[in-house]
């Protein structure tokens, strides 16, 4: 049975303050549970009702586990319906950043992105096209945000992301930038080449001006209708779809 301490210590982790303190971040779902747990993660605890335990498979030993029921689950989960499964995994120390390992790929780079939904979109969708790497301005919302790991469905567990001084980096770093503006060479007209790094902007501002003056080629998915803008998750994924066809052709040629 759980306690009024553990459940006021999970439900804490929703916060990043918390998150920080404790460094811990919150993983819900089956999947996403069974994701982390084959991870390079440390997977802390695993709360799991008795139904779902099953189908969770074998866990290391070295991780410890506790059946709650439903309504325990409730009371811990930020989810209107709990999934059954909900673990604590300790946040890793990120490595310092280094120019060298982006050499040779795509990487993008996310400019203030503030919705929690959006940026786990952006790292599931970068897995599903080949993306590793993805580097946040400090400003971005925290990626253990337990809307964004939600939204991952375990594609954080593989994803490498740094957060930095995107202005300082981009001033120190040698590789091509694209930049997504509404103002640009068409996106299908546009060489990416085997290497560079994609900036994406914020949902209401866009890219800071001071990051487009750093940029070497403006990028635009061409409108074909009305709508003003599109929403910077799925216009991520037009641009990573546009980076896979490339390097499909270029390893045809």
């Amino acid at each position: 049975m759980l306690s009024k301490a553990q459940i006021s210590f999970i439900t804490s982790l929703q916060h990043k303050k918390f998150r920080t303190q404790y460094n811990l971040f919150v993983v819900e779902g089956i999947k996403s549970v069974v994701e982390f747990v084959h991870s390079s993660y440390n997977v802390q605890k695993i709360f799991t009702t008795h139904d779902i335990r099953a189908k969770l498979g074998k866990i290391s030993q070295n991780i410890k586990c506790e059946e709650v029921t439903e309504a325990e689950l409730s009371k811990i989960s930020s989810l209107k319906n709990p999934q059954g499964a909900l673990a604590l995994v300790e946040i890793p120390q990120t490595a310092q950043l280094e120019v060298s390992t982006l050499k040779g790929k795509h990487s993008i780079v996310l400019d203030d992105i503030q919705d929690p939904g959006n940026l786990g979109t952006i790292i599931r969708t970068a897995e599903w096209f080949g993306i590793s790497t993805i580097l946040c301005s400090t400003g971005t919302v925290d990626i253990y945000n337990p809307k964004v790991v939600q939204a991952t469905m375990g594609s954080l567990s593989r994803i490498q992301v740094y957060y930095i001084d995107i202005e300082e980096f981009m001033s120190q770093c040698n590789l091509p930038t694209f930049g997504a503006l509404l103002e640009g060479n068409n996106i299908y007209e546009t060489n990416f080449g085997d290497e560079g790094l994609i900036i994406m902007g914020n949902e209401g501002n866009g890219i800071r001006k001071n990051i487009i003056g750093k940029i070497q080629q403006a990028v635009t998915i061409p409108r074909m209708g009305r709508a003003e803008s599109l929403n910077v998750a799925v216009a991520t994924t037009i641009f990573c779809s546009e980076l896979a066809r490339q390097n499909m052709l270029a390893k045809k040629q």
